[in-house]
């Protein structure tokens, strides 16, 4: 039976006053006139959250029993079986609530908010769903403080940052939170900042780098974020590894294992750089930074690179092109880590993960992604650049495959085609096809499209239909690439504090000449904005 209203130590609250939420395993009060504390869209999210943290926790302990097996050092120590999360930004406690039920061998969590009533939330929704004190830890404070407090301490094996908006100012924070081998997620919102260039000073000032409006902008997007996180790793001598990186709506989420490796930072040089794009037919090329060659033994010469890999001008259509980054260029997955993950939901079914279905065809399409190629074209961009209309994607995928190139989508964008063939080789395909269909009476003289057209093809293109150009995740009908899930999809408003008091004008006794100030300080003045949270938008 359902409990009235919790008494002694545990949080006080009366269920009538609050609506029941579901998720996974976990049930959470939300009071009924609060309508941003919750977003059920991010969902997957959390999902993917869950199972990321297991396979990381999977991998981990069998790495440290491994470890342990092989010392010979007779006064070894058993490792940990058990670790720690940090949620620095926990608002409601959804999530926090959701890993203590669902995520098995956690020591404790600490759900971590900057407002007094994210805190009285988290209590009380962690008695509600019979979760003990001593596993979910609710604390009152400023996360970055939280998370430089560790320095010197013992770190937190998992470290999650789920804001509203941009996770910049917590990342450095963050990075000193997190324990050896540990696992960091991060979560940003800002899209408007970091897929287009209508803020691109924003973007340096947040991230480090410059963002493009460009087909692959969503890609980039993740890249930037990676960027930001890999600086700030290699100034305290650590290293981050992309585990898994995930464009989803309207953010990003990334999942990274932090190294205590001075030798690891050496490298990032080699795996950072710029990319060049046409503005008008979509080229690009990507600038590496440094350059990473074998040396003597097991050593590597570290150099700068050459450039610039490209001219002022397109090569293909000789219009102007434009610089983003610098961002990361090395791989976003670690396929091992992501196959483990596929195969861990394929087997939990949908009664451990409501978004199952969507959660496959993600890993899946990532599973199939060339990893170490940055960046992409779409088939629509190709089309319109030469006026044509699109062909089946298969089609232009078999031109690649029998060109004897190695050809994928991208999980950020539909119609996507990733591909190792050098750009001459793209654009040769698109010639043929024009050659096939005709070319288009629209098509001015001295225009970009007559000049890409112009150029005489420097290989054989054959769209006879290759056994491979048709990936397994379409074929198997996975849910690729989300629709819409619901009306007013979006990201919610900000949360707020509750208020502390009531306008003296709305209550019946008051004077009206008397009344106070629609916002109000602790003190009462009415000069000061309500505090807000930089607290997870979506918990």
């Amino acid at each position: 039976m359902e409990p009235e209203m919790a008494t002694g130590d545990a949080p006080a609250y009366r269920i009538e006053d609050y609506q029941q939420i579901t998720e996974g395993q976990a049930t959470i009060l939300f009071p009924k006139n609060n309508e941003v504390f919750y977003n059920p869209v991010q969902q997957f999210n959390r999902d993917m959250s869950i199972a990321a943290i297991k396979t990381w926790r999977d991998i981990t302990m069998a790495a440290r029993m491994e470890r342990f097996n092989k010392s010979i050092n007779p006064t070894k120590v058993a490792p940990p079986t058990t670790f720690t999360v940090l949620e620095a930004l926990a608002a409601s406690g959804l999530r926090s609530v959701r890993y203590a039920k669902e995520i098995e061998d956690i020591d404790h969590i600490i759900a971590n908010d900057l407002l007094a009533d994210a805190v009285e939330s988290i209590q009380r929704n962690a008695h509600y769903n019979g979760v003990s004190p001593q596993l979910l830890r609710a604390n009152e404070g400023d996360a970055i403080s939280v998370m430089y407090a560790q320095r010197g301490k013992k770190r937190f094996d998992v470290v999650d940052l789920d804001p509203y908006g941009t996770a910049a100012p917590f990342i450095d924070a963050a990075i000193h939170a997190a324990e050896k081998n540990g696992l960091l997620c991060v979560t940003c919102t800002d899209l408007a900042v970091l897929a287009s260039n209508n803020n691109s000073e924003t973007c340096f000032a947040k991230y480090g780098g410059t963002p493009l409006k460009s087909e692959f902008c969503h890609e980039l997007a993740l890249r930037l974020v990676i960027h930001s996180l890999q600086q700030a790793a290699n100034r305290q001598r650590r290293y981050i590894e992309p585990l898994l990186s995930c464009s989803i709506d309207f953010y990003v989420r990334i999942f990274v294992r932090v190294h205590d490796s001075p030798l690891l930072t050496k490298s990032v040089a080699s795996k950072t750089g710029t990319v060049y794009h046409c503005r008008y037919c979509g080229s690009f090329a990507a600038q590496p930074l440094g350059t990473m060659q074998p040396g003597k033994g097991s050593n590597y010469r570290y150099q700068i690179a050459d450039g610039p890999v490209v001219d002022r001008q397109c090569a293909t259509c000789a219009s102007k092109q434009e610089i983003g980054g610098p961002c990361w260029l090395g791989p976003l997955h670690n396929r091992d880590f992501v196959q483990k993950m596929y195969n861990a939901v394929s087997a939990g079914g949908a009664a451990m993960y409501g978004t199952q279905p969507r959660m496959k065809g993600m890993l899946k399409v990532i599973l199939e992604e060339l990893n170490d190629v940055p960046f992409h074209y779409t088939l629509t961009q190709l089309c319109s650049a030469v006026r044509i209309a699109c062909p089946p994607l298969v089609k232009v995928n078999s031109a690649l495959l029998n060109a004897g190139y190695r050809v994928s989508g991208s999980h950020t964008c539909q119609s996507s085609i990733k591909t190792d063939a050098p750009t001459q080789v793209v654009w040769d395909i698109m010639r043929a096809l024009v050659q096939e269909v005709g070319r288009s009476p629209k098509i001015e003289a001295g225009s970009p499209a007559e000049r890409i057209l112009a150029q005489e093809p420097t290989a054989l293109v054959s769209f006879a239909l290759h056994k491979n150009a048709n990936p397994e995740s379409r074929r198997i009908k996975l849910v690729r690439y989300q629709v819409n899930p619901e009306k007013f999809w979006g990201p919610k408003a900000r949360h707020t504090e509750a208020p502390k008091f009531k306008r003296k004008d709305q209550a019946a006794t008051a004077d009206a000449a008397n009344a106070e100030p629609d916002t109000v300080d602790a003190n009462g003045s009415g000069s000061k904005k309500p505090k807000t949270s930089l607290g997870d938008n979506v918990d």
